[in-house]
């Protein structure tokens, strides 16, 4: 159980779709009021009509996690809506993966877009978060890591590195705040079916396939709810001795 969140603010980065979505969605049933932020207005938008049509109080603030006064501004407007911000689960992110995404083939153009969201997105989100937490006394964040924070996966490189920097973003945030009633964790997914990693590509070679055939110790991609449902519960009361954690919600990836 994740107890009442009745009266609380909850705000999802990347909301427009997946596991961002499926997030909203999920803080909404347990009675927060959610703030939906991503680049996508449209679809953010209809993340925001899902989430009221089920009876919950939502918004939309069209951001770019990877601009510093877009997230100011970001922060101010989800207290201007909803009076607060008691849950944050900085999720925007992106991938790349092939031959052009290992060591020696990726770019230092697609290097920088890639941190400047994944890494500096989360970073950003943070900086301005605690404050504002800090001020209310309290608040929990969840920001989502990957098993590439964790593990190598083969042919992304750089999305391996930016994820290992959010889970070490996650862990020193933890600590310096601690003592200030901030707790910070992340939430490390392995193949979810979300439009990031769910799309075929019709090789039978394809490194990503064979993980997925063979790898998968439970036998299946995981679900965004399942995800969704451990991010709210590490902001909730019922996690409310754990702070710098990275939760694997993997299937057993990182166990085998």
């Amino acid at each position: 159980m994740t107890g009442n969140m009745q009266g609380k603010t909850a705000l999802i980065t990347g909301g427009s779709t997946g596991i961002g979505r499926s997030t909203a969605m999920a803080f909404a049933r347990n009675g927060a009021k959610v703030v939906i932020a991503d680049i996508n207005a449209e679809q953010g938008q209809e993340t925001v009509d899902i989430v009221k049509k089920s009876g919950g109080e939502a918004a939309f603030v069209k951001t770019d996690v990877s601009k510093d006064l877009e997230v100011q501004a970001l922060i101010k407007k989800t207290v201007e809506i909803f009076g607060r911000l008691d849950y944050a689960h900085n999720n925007a992110g992106i991938m790349y993966r092939g031959s052009d995404a290992n060591t020696t083939g990726c770019s230092e153009k697609d290097w920088d877009h890639l941190m400047s969201i994944n890494l500096k997105g989360v970073w950003l989100c943070m900086k301005y978060e605690i404050p504002q937490m800090i001020k209310q006394g309290s608040g929990a964040i969840v920001n989502t890591s990957s098993i590439a924070g964790l593990v190598a996966l083969p042919d992304s490189m750089a999305y391996n590195a930016s994820k290992h920097g959010v889970t070490g973003l996650t862990k020193a945030a933890a600590i310096e705040n601690a003592r200030k009633g901030i707790r910070i964790n992340a939430v490390c997914p392995a193949f979810i079916k979300t439009a990031m990693v769910s799309k075929p590509t019709g090789k039978e070679d394809d490194p990503l396939k064979i993980l997925l055939d063979n790898n998968m110790p439970l036998g299946r991609m995981g679900e965004p709810e399942e995800v969704a449902e451990a991010v709210v519960w590490l902001c909730s009361d019922a996690a409310s001795f754990i702070t710098g954690h990275a939760l694997p919600v993997d299937g057993g990836w990182v166990a085998r």
